[in-house]
């Protein structure tokens, strides 16, 4: 890598896809464990489903997608949303977020850099997730996880309840043609993002992004899991 160039912060760089038109389908609520909903809700542990992979992949939409479709109420807890909490002057600060521009094989890519404030705001997130379950919800995370560490945090809060991990991939070159179509994020955050979300992380489930729509998505996650 060479060239590296510190950059601002431009609107939000974790941007949220939408699930175009809001498509609902029901197919998972019949059939499945013959159970309506609400029906054995007090004997099942609440269910957790982690949704993690590079930005532009498309977990947002996935996740929506998923809360449409389940026979249960899921609530969707992103990771934008608690990045959204934090006061806008510590990003571009070593103590907040920092994105420095780089140049990875002759193309752009985005060195994403966090200070002690944003990991005490990520692990209150998973701590957040945990209460949330302990209440009785079912959740689904949309995240972007770095390594091991957050992954065994999350195993050990989460415990208690059905906790799945669902791994979205797709080629990067279709990451970063989805980064320009969209014109809402700065270009290089799935190339320098690609190699290190996935590593060393243990799935339930992995699907492919580039082959399979969020709704088709959605499918895969419910059949899998009896959602």
């Amino acid at each position: 890598m060479s060239g590296s160039e510190r950059i601002p912060l431009r609107g939000r760089c974790w941007q949220r896809a939408i699930i175009a038109g809001g498509v609902a389908d029901r197919e998972c609520r019949s059939g499945r464990n013959g159970r309506g909903v609400g029906e054995g809700a007090l004997e099942a542990r609440p269910q957790v489903v982690i949704l993690n992979g590079v930005g532009s992949v498309g977990k947002s939409a996935t996740a929506r997608a998923l809360q449409q479709i389940a026979a249960k109420p899921f609530l969707h807890v992103a990771m934008d949303g608690f990045l959204d909490m934090l006061p806008r002057r510590i990003f571009g600060q070593p103590e907040g977020l920092v994105f420095e521009r780089v140049e990875d094989q002759g193309r752009p890519s985005i060195v994403i850099r966090s200070g002690p404030v944003v990991a005490r705001a990520m692990r209150g997130m998973r701590h957040a997730v945990a209460a949330m379950a302990a209440q009785g919800n079912n959740v689904i995370v949309d995240d972007v996880m770095f390594g091991r560490e957050q992954e065994e945090e999350y195993r050990a809060l989460l415990s208690p309840f059905d906790l799945r991990f669902v791994g979205l991939f797709a080629p990067l070159d279709v990451l970063e043609a989805r980064e320009r179509e969209r014109g809402d994020r700065e270009i290089g955050l799935a190339r320098w993002q690609y190699e290190r979300v996935h590593r060393g992380i243990a799935y339930d489930l992995r699907i492919d992004t580039s082959e399979a729509t969020a709704l088709e998505s959605a499918r895969m996650i419910c059949d899998a899991f009896g959602l």
